[in-house]
């Protein structure tokens, strides 16, 4: 009995563990809560400046329950999905081709660092007058943020390959298509993740920047609007649900899929399969 206890109780420490670990990235934010409340206890500023928590907590619950937070949060996931979703393509498509032929990747580079450089959101003046303002204009942002990001590390993926195992499927007689199928592709499959990952954070940072002059929905939008009326609660309440979006998509949807990946193609080893 003495030894199930001892396994029971050690079992109940490696769960506690595992939980108190799993919610550690939530410490900083706790504090930083705290920070905010005592600070704003102490000096008292305007609520148009820096209003209190429970304001801001009141403004999202009241907005989530007149369906206005919920119109505006789908309406910029909308975007995000359709924007990312044509950046993410063509920069694998792209990527891809000019990874194959290091002549078309070297010729193009020039182009892609230039626009690279120059951010989405500085197009906004030329686009609003190109594509008026809504769904459009916010989806070339994104698109032309995303792109790039993709371009560069499907390319970086596809050369950083190494040739031996090319070298070994064209011996065992597969064609151009069966290297690539079963060697190019799977090798550059943990950088265009990497570039998928990264490309969907800054295009969504774009796309509420996009919103703030260019839609009529959006987070981006409400944010914007709110400030008309100096709702600072709003404003703030908006910022926490950008990141807190921003922080669900990372962890439980690109890290998770980014890691499988990595691990399904043999880049990483899994130290608890070997003992």
């Amino acid at each position: 009995m003495s030894m199930q206890a001892t396994h029971a109780s050690a079992s109940v420490h490696h769960a506690l563990g595992r939980i108190g670990w799993r919610l550690l990235p939530a410490v900083p934010f706790v504090a930083l809560l705290l920070a905010w409340w005592i600070a704003w206890e102490l000096l008292q500023p305007s609520k148009a400046t820096l209003p209190p928590v429970a304001d801001v907590v009141d403004a999202i619950w009241i907005s989530a329950a007149n369906g206005d937070l919920w119109t505006h949060t789908l309406a910029s996931l909308w975007r995000l999905l359709l924007g990312a979703g044509v950046g993410i393509i063509t920069g694998i498509v792209g990527g891809f081709v000019a990874g194959l032929y290091r002549n078309v990747s070297e010729f193009l580079n020039p182009l892609v660092v230039f626009f690279n450089a120059i951010s989405g959101i500085v197009w906004l003046p030329l686009m609003i007058g190109w594509l008026g303002i809504g769904t459009a204009l916010a989806v070339f942002v994104i698109w032309n943020t995303v792109f790039f990001i993709v371009f560069q590390n499907t390319v970086l993926g596809v050369q950083l390959v190494p040739q031996v195992y090319e070298q070994g499927v064209q011996a065992l007689g597969g064609g151009r298509w069966e290297t690539i199928r079963t060697v190019i592709l799977p090798g550059a499959l943990p950088y265009i993740l990497t570039g998928i990952r990264s490309g969907l954070g800054f295009g969504w940072r774009a796309l509420i920047a996009a919103e703030l002059v260019g839609a009529s929905t959006g987070l981006g939008h409400m944010i914007f609007q709110a400030a008309e009326y100096h709702r600072s609660d709003i404003i703030i309440g908006g910022c926490l649900i950008i990141g807190t979006i921003a922080i669900a998509i990372d962890r439980w949807i690109l890290l998770p899929l980014e890691q499988r990946t990595i691990e399904r193609w043999g880049l990483v080893i899994d130290v608890t399969k070997e003992q």
